[in-house]
């Protein structure tokens, strides 16, 4: 999979951290709360935005995080983000031992290529597994076997944050309609795990926990965005247009027409994401 840069994750982490759906995760809270402790696999952990959003609302004061990733960049960003964010670090390489209210937690980082090793993963036998915006860009095939071998091991599964393809800008513009078609068709290109699933994604991974014979419940988580994400919207639009114009179908005046549009000030813009919840009945 292509990496992220660590800067685009920490200007998107306040709108994520914010568009997630709190009714499932005080569902998910409460499910593991019947635990004394918590183990958690967070894959494409990137600069760990997911534990920062998750941590608080299990309700375990002892939890151990394994962090995921193939980028040893990302990895490094989240032992800097993740000792800025804790009231206390201690840092043993490989492991940090975190310290944030009334809270514990263990964080072994790991590097690993989750399109061929997601099995490997899986078998350390985590309580609950979890991600963030990544299955939208997985491919279908890469779902259903991780689903089936999340559910042959009878681990609990959250994701938070694929995308779904709803964008919504206000004020309007002629293209829009064309970008938007443009730009969901490139997020379906090969991210290294095949043909990704993009938009289609929360629907694919919850047919293939239903027939995992998981109970799964979904949520809309989008993005609402205004004057105070206004780097955030101009970095994002920036990333639609580059991806439109590797395309070449959508005219290069029309692409930089709306790009200015979407740099302009007083922009508003819903980007749509949903979250999963799949849990063993």
């Amino acid at each position: 999979m292509s990496g992220f840069d660590p800067e685009w994750l920490a200007l998107r982490e306040t709108a994520d951290q914010r568009a997630r759906d709190r009714t499932l995760m005080a569902k998910l809270g409460a499910r593991v709360g019947r635990r004394d402790g918590v183990t958690v696999l967070d894959l494409g952990c990137g600069a760990g935005s997911n534990l920062r959003a998750l941590a608080p609302v299990l309700p375990q004061a002892w939890q151990s995080w394994t962090l995921v990733d193939h980028d040893t960049a990302l990895l490094e960003a989240a032992v800097e983000a993740l000792e800025d964010w804790a009231d206390d670090s201690e840092n043993f390489g490989e492991e940090l031992i975190l310290t944030k209210g009334e809270k514990r937690l263990t964080v072994d980082l790991r590097k690993l290529d989750l399109a061929s090793e997601i099995d490997k993963a899986l078998d350390w036998r985590p309580d609950l597994v979890t991600a963030s915006a990544l299955f939208d860009l997985v491919s279908e095939s890469w779902m259903l076997a991780f689903a089936i071998g999340v559910a042959r091991r009878g681990i609990g599964f959250y994701t938070s944050l694929s995308y779904d393809g709803r964008e919504e800008w206000t004020p309007a513009h002629p293209a829009d309609q064309a970008v938007n078609a443009v730009f969901q068709a490139h997020q379906t290109r090969d991210k290294g795990f095949g043909p990704a699933a993009g938009p289609a994604a929360t629907a694919i991974l919850g047919q293939a926990f239903l027939a995992a014979g998981y109970a799964v419940e979904t949520a809309k988580s989008p993005w609402r965005l205004g004057a105070e994400d206004k780097a955030l919207i101009g970095a994002l639009a920036k990333g639609i247009a580059a991806a439109v114009r590797e395309t070449g179908d959508v005219p290069e005046a029309e692409i930089a027409d709306w790009l200015a549009a979407r740099e302009a000030e007083g922009v508003r813009s819903v980007i749509g994401h949903e979250d999963l919840l799949a849990l063993p009945k």
